[in-house]
């Protein structure tokens, strides 16, 4: 397919959205790549603190999307929400490049600067998300949906371009190491800059271009505010209001508190954590109670919850990138990638790299299917998406099996397991977001992407805690060996360790004891990737089980 076919198969506007997209995530994915590594390495924090604080960050800037897609939807209109939330995003990141600044002098305000920038960018992402997503859906109208996969496949690749510059660029100006191997700890906050500059770049490419291409084809403005919507897009016969009872609301802010006690005090989970649960499945249930939902609305809005569930799975097991494997990458790889040693946060670009690559022939592989009629539904699509996940961790499963405790996982192997998951990326997250399109009543548009999100924010949060169990990498047994300490001994409780060993093992970072998931201890990587095996190939085989059923409650939507 040329690019002028596309052009004009799809508005203007969506080049637009592209472009404002592909900057947000050269700022959010560039900073990703360095973030755990600057915790670790500038304000020395554990490895196991680092990723939780990097699934609770992830989390809240997908939970934020609900009370953004919230004002978006009574009283900033799309347009306002996006550029407020550009602006906060470059704040924040601006903050990051403060906080590695100073850490030297004072760690202590270093890391007061971290925790204020995550924030900022926290409730930025929460306006920016939901807003953009949906207005991509709102530039086609309803007798233009079934383009939406293809229209959302394209914005995918706006994202991942933007996802595989930031990987490149912030990683080569803020993980320097020289050559015998030793990291610049001074140089994260130039990735930090290079991030805040780029969502700059962003927000004035919306501000400049919304109102000559952000619009419907009678060349109405769209994502305005509120009261200036024109209400022509609705079904006919369709509520453009919801409506909460008193009782409804009241139950959702009991649920709320009753869920938020069963995971602090039953599962055990930190208050970041709990309030992302507890606030996910309490709007699920809060907007399931309107009053004015149809049978096919609460139908078709119960396929985006199931959906919505089973993608926890994939991005548990996707946002590793961000965490165990970018450690894994650090201690334990062989990083040669045709002679050039790649920094440790740079490995992740090869997913941003292949969704680049593959976006428009997976688009053009659904347009072809769906010309023969033998498009597979979404909830298929995305069952299949899961299976990939849990093929790429059984691959590298089997490649550290034999490792030990010192051998190098040979780069290509990382490589490989990002091409697979890009494929599983291609079949799961655009077309989820074109699913909540397709199947949201449009007075539920964006808060309902914000529903969507907060699978996301679970899958995160979920991410943080597996990416918390991954148990000791090579770097940490020849750390301990340094000061005469046996770890694999240690861990296999083999020797006693006296009082001055084990505070040297807690200066450096290194954890006595094997990590504990849902009752199994993981003594190693094998079993540790076999975790995501698991827990991705029983979703993808339960969600492929129900897509008949799903079907049904689609209602003719595909």
């Amino acid at each position: 397919m040329s690019e002028t076919k596309v052009k004009t198969a799809h508005p203007k506007g969506l080049w637009v959205l592209f472009g404002t997209e592909m900057w947000e995530r050269f700022n959010f994915y560039g900073m990703r790549a360095i973030l755990t590594l600057f915790l670790v390495n500038s304000l020395m924090m554990k490895e196991e603190d680092a990723s939780l604080i990097y699934g609770g960050f992830l989390g809240l800037c997908y939970l934020t999307p609900m009370l953004g897609g919230f004002i978006s939807d009574r009283f900033f209109g799309n347009r306002n929400c996006i550029l407020l939330g550009g602006l906060m995003m470059a704040l924040g990141q601006f903050l990051l490049f403060f906080s590695a600044s100073v850490f030297g002098s004072n760690i202590g305000l270093a890391t007061s600067l971290m925790w204020t920038a995550l924030g900022i960018i926290i409730f930025g992402n929460g306006f920016f998300k939901p807003n953009i997503s949906s207005m991509v859906g709102s530039l086609y109208p309803k007798q233009e949906k079934s383009k939406l996969d293809t229209a959302f496949t394209i914005f995918y690749m706006g994202i991942n371009l933007g996802a595989f510059l930031g990987q490149l660029i912030c990683p080569i100006v803020g993980d320097v190491k020289d050559a015998g191997g030793v990291r610049d700890i001074h140089a994260f906050k130039f990735g930090f800059l290079a991030a805040s500059i780029a969502m700059l770049i962003g927000t004035a490419v919306f501000y400049f271009l919304k109102n000559k291409y952000v619009i419907t084809p009678e060349g109405r403005p769209l994502g305005g505010l509120p009261k200036h919507n024109v209400n022509d897009d609705y079904e006919e016969g369709e509520s453009q209001k919801a409506v909460f009872s008193q009782k409804a609301l009241l139950g959702a802010v009991i649920a709320f508190f009753v869920l938020g006690a069963f995971f602090h005090f039953i599962v055990s989970q930190n208050w970041i954590y709990t309030v992302i649960y507890s606030s996910g499945i309490t709007l699920a249930g809060l907007i399931i109670s309107d009053t004015s939902l149809t049978k096919v609305e609460r139908d078709r809005i119960l396929v985006i919850y199931i959906v919505a569930f089973f993608v926890i799975f994939f991005w548990a097991a996707f946002e590793q990138a961000g965490s165990s494997l970018t450690f894994i990458a650090d201690n334990q790889c062989d990083r040669n990638f045709f002679g050039y040693n790649m920094p440790p946060s740079m490995v992740q670009i090869f997913n941003g790299l292949f969704v680049v690559a593959f976006a428009v022939p997976f688009s053009m592989l659904w347009d072809y299917l769906r010309s023969k009629d033998r498009e597979p539904i979404s909830p298929v699509k995305q069952a299949v998406g899961l299976g990939l996940v849990a093929l790429s961790y059984f691959i590298i499963a089997h490649n550290v099996k034999d490792l030990g405790n010192n051998g190098l996982l040979a780069i290509k192997w990382l490589i490989l397991l990002y091409l697979i998951q890009t494929c599983a990326e291609l079949c799961l997250s655009p077309i989820g977001l074109s699913l909540v399109g397709k199947l949201s009543p449009k007075r539920f548009s964006s808060l309902l992407y914000g529903v969507f999100f907060l699978s996301n924010a679970s899958g995160y949060a979920l991410a943080g805690t597996l990416g918390s169990i991954l148990p000791a990498t090579g770097d940490k047994f020849n750390k301990a060996k340094e000061f005469g300490i046996d770890l694999q001994a240690v861990l296999d409780k083999k020797i006693t360790l006296t009082a001055d060993q084990l505070a040297i093992l807690e200066k450096n970072q290194i954890s006595p004891n094997n990590p504990v998931f849902a009752g199994f201890e993981i003594h190693n990587l094998f079993e540790f990737f076999m975790v995501f095996v698991i827990l991705c190939g029983l979703a993808a085989v339960i969600l492929m089980a129900l897509t008949p059923k799903l079907k049904k409650m689609m209602h003719g939507v595909r």
